[in-house]
């Protein structure tokens, strides 16, 4: 049979933080004690959380559903856990709560968590739901998760917000970034600073002593963001200035054109 909506995904909850649902999933694992301490430490970083249906089967009243968790972690890496949820168990004890509408009466879920899928398929192998018939019906139903994108840089946490500040306050070009930009950097969580190389610098520049940094950014919610930083000695008494800009191709322009003012 073709499974129900309600049945095939979570239901609908408010906003949880990586560490709340993380917290919630090993709450009602009944397996959780399995779980490694290290990836429960690694779990302690997780900026980031996104999950998703994987599988559902449903037959003669009993039901597998299999959710793929991910979290992106501070360090750029990120840690799945496999959860399958199924009402193939014993039966309800006398007394215990009525099952929900989408259960076998007498029949309560139970969750497990794997940080493995084939640990997980072979979990799934073992319930004891009926034989799919071959005529079609009862077929399992899978949709694929789309992969969660990994951070291009190796952060480190170490006051990034005030770090953006300090950056976006010494800058002196006009057209530097403005309060929207700085109001998105105090969610800041991680940065780090590079040296920006790639393109040959034009002599003008290696005269004047030029410099092109990159302070990338990771944000509480998982985006990352770059301020391009330009710092140089293009200046009629020939002290250094430092202008940011929200670009890389923007703030080689601007070397680029001062250099030609001076050449």
């Amino acid at each position: 049979m073709s499974v129900p909506y309600e049945t095939a995904c979570e239901p609908a909850e408010s906003p949880e933080t990586p560490e709340e649902h993380l917290a919630r999933l090993l709450g009602r694992a009944l397996n959780s004690f399995e779980l490694s301490d290290e990836v429960l430490e690694r779990l302690d970083t997780a900026l980031a959380y996104d999950g998703s249906l994987h599988s559902a089967h449903h037959s003669a009243g009993l039901h597998r559903i299999t959710y793929r968790h991910t979290w992106l972690l501070a360090d750029g890496s990120a840690v799945t856990l496999w959860e399958l949820v199924h009402n193939t168990g014993p039966t309800s004890a006398p007394g215990a709560p009525e099952a929900p509408r989408t259960e076998q009466p007498g029949r309560h879920e139970q969750h497990e968590l794997y940080t493995d899928e084939e640990e997980m398929r072979a979990a799934v192998a073992r319930l004891p739901l009926p034989v799919d018939e071959p005529v079609g019906l009862d077929l399992p139903v899978t949709m694929p998760s789309p992969p969660v994108p990994l951070p291009r840089h190796a952060y480190v946490q170490d006051n990034s917000a005030d770090h953006a500040r300090r950056l976006l306050r010494r800058a002196e070009n006009a057209d530097r970034p403005g309060l929207d930009t700085l109001r998105l950097l105090g969610t800041a969580f991680a940065h780090q600073i590079t040296q920006a190389f790639g393109r040959p610098s034009p002599a003008g520049e290696a005269r004047l002593g030029y410099a092109l940094y990159e302070h990338a950014f990771l944000l509480a919610d998982g985006r990352e963001i770059s301020l391009w930083e330009v710092e140089h000695t293009a200046t009629p008494d020939g002290r250094h200035m430092c202008e940011v800009y929200t670009s890389e191709s923007a703030a080689r322009g601007a070397m680029a054109q001062r250099a030609s003012r001076t050449t």
